[in-house]
């Protein structure tokens, strides 16, 4: 059996996370979208292969849906072209032809599958793989006086510091710095290169590389791109007073997340002043800034360089590490 991955038609969806980013490179569990639904398909006997080199028995995947890869292996024993769609009619895969729309038939799957198709999705699928570790993997240095409750995978040259607590399953990767006195809890994967400082509090959230979240901030039910700067006393609050979901602006539309626990997003670059609050469900888009002190109620997605917009510094280090054009 054979497959091959495309990037979907729609990433703009799960801005600010694919603001120059494409969705296949977006991070769960600390490893790349598409190298996740990868290493799924080869542990079931597919082999990943080249847009190019795809044959008419190849398994076509639009990186936007997680699925289960059983539904896959019955996709890929059809004799003619026949798209696969869930029960709300979004393509999942096709087979026998080199676009969706050449094949002449169409199936609707049963299995379990959701679209990756907005921020809160990226969060939903990080529970889920991280749900499913088993056993620890501890190749850096803990304190004796630290407390892990659950399953911890700790990279090489990180370090937890005493005092900090650690529940529920929790990915950290390389050359990492955590506390003292911070509580980890939920699933959540922090990337290379991260501080979590001092009485810092994160739950079941995403941290990618070289962000910094510095003491006396709370991260809940969060996504936080590359180079992040969180401020002292920052907070990225996770629950309405009401008790009701959240909802969050995309393309002019206030959509219903499903969750009742969803924090911020924040793009590649963002820096807050010290005890920012950010009210549940916004948006930071990426390079910019807070001031200290600030109530962020609203979605900040269009900075302007040079205007206090933009970090002028975050902008350079963006177009040097991910081709940025801001």
């Amino acid at each position: 059996m054979q497959a091959t991955l495309h990037n979907p038609q729609e990433t703009k969806t799960c801005a600010p996370v694919t603001d120059g980013r494409k969705l296949g490179n977006c991070l769960i569990a600390n490893h790349k979208l598409k190298d996740l639904i990868s290493n799924e398909l080869r542990a079931v006997g597919f082999d990943v292969i080249p847009n190019e080199m795809a044959t008419p028995r190849t398994v076509h995947l639009p990186v936007d849906h997680w699925i289960d890869v059983g539904a896959l292996c019955l996709l890929a024993r059809s004799d003619s072209p026949v798209c696969l769609k869930d029960k709300s009619g979004d393509l999942v895969a096709w087979v026998g032809a080199n676009t969706p729309e050449e094949c002449g038939g169409e199936v609707v799957t049963e299995a379990d599958c959701f679209r990756i198709h907005y921020p809160w999705s990226l969060l939903e699928l990080n529970e889920e793989v991280l749900g499913m570790m088993e056993g620890s993997q501890i190749a850096g240095d803990i304190s004796p006086l630290a407390q892990v409750d659950g399953h911890l995978h700790l990279g090489v040259g990180s370090k937890i510091l005493p005092g900090v607590v650690i529940e529920g399953n929790v990915i950290i990767g390389e050359n990492c710095r955590i506390g003292p006195n911070a509580y980890i809890r939920g699933n959540t994967s922090i990337g290379d290169h991260c501080e979590i400082g001092n009485a810092v509090e994160i739950k079941n959230s995403i941290i990618y590389p070289y962000s910094k979240i510095k003491h006396l901030s709370y991260v809940g039910d969060s996504v936080l791109g590359s180079h992040v700067m969180l401020g002292a006393g920052t907070i990225l609050a996770n629950y309405r007073h009401d008790g009701t979901n959240h909802r969050s602006l995309v393309g002019g539309k206030l959509l219903d997340t499903g969750r009742i626990k969803f924090g911020a997003v924040l793009g590649d670059g963002v820096r807050t002043g010290v005890n920012t609050c950010v009210y549940p469900g916004r948006k930071i888009g990426p390079g910019r800034m807070t001031r200290p002190n600030s109530v962020v109620d609203r979605d900040l997605m269009n900075g302007v360089p040079g205007k206090g917009g933009v970090v002028p510094e975050a902008r350079a280090r963006l177009s040097a590490d991910f081709n940025y054009n801001i």
